[in-house]
């Protein structure tokens, strides 16, 4: 598929870097990624990418704009409280590119309908966007049975980290094992976050999926985790290591993949 007159101009900024050009600027005009979670990651990751030119945008979030998320959340604004925050991201996506196809899934991930989500379109890629422990190892469980690539990204307080899965790579469960108990680890709600940290982590999670998208694999965060502090302006990648024991991409996933669900999800 051919990019055309307009399309050029749009990306004119993209195309005239050589890591991307027109070739890989095609790539992302055909490309589906799918995001889970439409709060603070998932706000700058959604802009980004519909700004880039993301051919299919799927959003999949149950809960409404509240006020208390429009401090950091950037794709939702004051005359959006109360409305599904799929449809509002939807409506600040097509407004700052209507060529993309927005896909909205007004519900929360479960083990029951997570892999239906992603071959629903097919998804090239997918943004771990969510804020809690049991959906993080449910996405990841899924796109290492689903054969996908994700990005996962964690905030709190003024820290972030981010990694990427691809298959054959260290997976989130390699490096964190399986979910806390409940209420061993605190939530934003209980011990804050400082705006701008969900968003940096968001743009890198967006970076991430077009790097992917183009063919830029070897820069990916594969194999390493991102940690960053915005208090201390400190950033750093620690080396992870793929764990052959691992329950779900290790050599005998079978005690923890069940007829395609997750036994410990």
């Amino acid at each position: 598929m051919d990019l055309n007159k307009q399309q050029m101009e749009r990306y004119s900024r993209h195309i005239l870097l050589k890591d991307i050009s027109a070739e890989g600027q095609q790539k992302i005009v055909k490309s589906r990624v799918l995001i889970i979670g439409a709060g603070g990651l998932g706000s700058s990751a959604v802009l980004y990418l519909a700004a880039a030119g993301v051919g299919t945008l799927g959003l999949v979030d149950g809960d409404q704009v509240d006020v208390s998320n429009l401090q950091r959340q950037v794709i939702h604004s004051t005359a959006d409280i109360g409305k599904p925050k799929v449809l509002s991201a939807k409506e600040k996506i097509l407004r700052i590119n209507p060529d993309v196809e927005v896909v909205v899934y007004q519900q929360r991930a479960t083990a029951d309908n997570i892999t239906g989500m992603i071959r629903d379109r097919d998804y090239d890629f997918i943004i771990d966007a969510t804020d809690n422990f049991p959906s993080k190892f449910l996405i990841n469980d899924a796109c290492v049975l689903e054969k996908k690539a994700f990005v996962h990204a964690g905030v709190l307080r003024f820290d972030g980290q981010a990694m990427t899965y691809v298959p054959g790579s260290a997976c989130y469960r390699c490096i964190f094992g399986s979910a806390p108990p409940a209420g061993a680890v605190p939530s934003t709600a209980e011990v804050g976050v400082f705006g701008p940290v969900p968003g940096v982590m968001g743009i890198v999670q967006a970076t991430e999926a077009l790097k992917y998208i183009v063919g830029n694999k070897e820069g990916l965060l594969t194999n390493r985790l991102l940690v960053m502090n915005l208090l201390t302006m400190h950033f750093k990648t620690i080396t992870v290591k793929k764990d052959p024991q691992c329950p779900v991409c290790g050599k005998d996933p079978a005690a923890i993949i069940h007829e395609g669900k997750s036994s410990k999800l």
